[in-house]
Formats: C-alpha cells, structure tokens, sequence
C-alpha cells in the first residue's frame, strides 16, 4: 500500500483573513483534515445564539468571560479556563467582557466549510 506523505503546514494568525461575522463577533479559521480551530475576537454585549452541532466543541478563553447557556445550566467561562461542549449538546453564548477565545472543533464544521452559518452573521437582540 503507497501512502502519500504527509506535510506539516505552518498557520500564521496575523495572516488569516478576518471574517467580521456581525458588530460583536469577528472570527479566523483554520480548517485542517480533522477538525477546525476558530480564533473569536467578541464584543461585551455580543449573543451566539442557541444553536447545536455535530461538532464536540473546546473553548479555551485566553481574555474575558462569557456565559454559556445549556439546558437550563449557566457556566461563567473565564480568562485561563477550558469549556469542554459534547456533540449536538444546545448551547448558548453570552459575552460579559470583551473576549479572545480559541474554538476548536472536531470533525471540521462542514457548515462554516459551505458557508451555513447565518445564525452567527446578525445580532440577536439583547436578552433573547
């Protein structure tokens, strides 16, 4: 069996392009085989709405806090700490402090791939 090689590559963050998804919410993507990993740049104030996926989740928050709302549970996320999200579990993100935060997630999210992500490109209303 031939296996073709296989090549490490280098990711700059400074070199990605910047999706600004909505005011809030402004995002750079890395999409390897296996999984994706986001860097989030949010705004206090900012809403990911309810939404589920596929995809288990990590969230590692290198500055501020957020809220994520999950069946009825609160969890405050802040600066240093890791949220660990299963598959297909509904979750809810609120930003209580200006935030840069590394999501990772596995597989790839096949929605951001093909662009079917238009519940993170508005604004929910506050309080929603």
């Amino acid at each position: 069996m031939i296996h073709s090689p296989r090549i490490m590559k280098l990711h700059n963050w400074n070199q990605i392009a910047v999706e600004v998804m909505n005011p809030e919410f402004q995002r750079r993507v890395v999409h390897t085989d296996r999984m994706t990993i986001a860097r989030l740049e949010l705004k206090k104030g900012g809403v990911v709405p309810l939404h589920h996926h596929e995809n288990e989740q990590v969230s590692i928050v290198f500055s501020g806090l957020l809220k994520f709302l999950s069946e009825g549970r609160e969890i405050l996320v802040a600066a240093g700490e890791t949220l660990q999200i299963p598959s297909n579990v509904p979750h809810r993100v609120e930003v209580l402090e200006d935030s840069v935060v590394m999501d990772l997630f596995a597989p790839p999210r096949a929605d951001w791939l093909s662009g079917n992500d238009a519940y993170l490109r508005h604004s929910p209303p506050q309080g929603t």
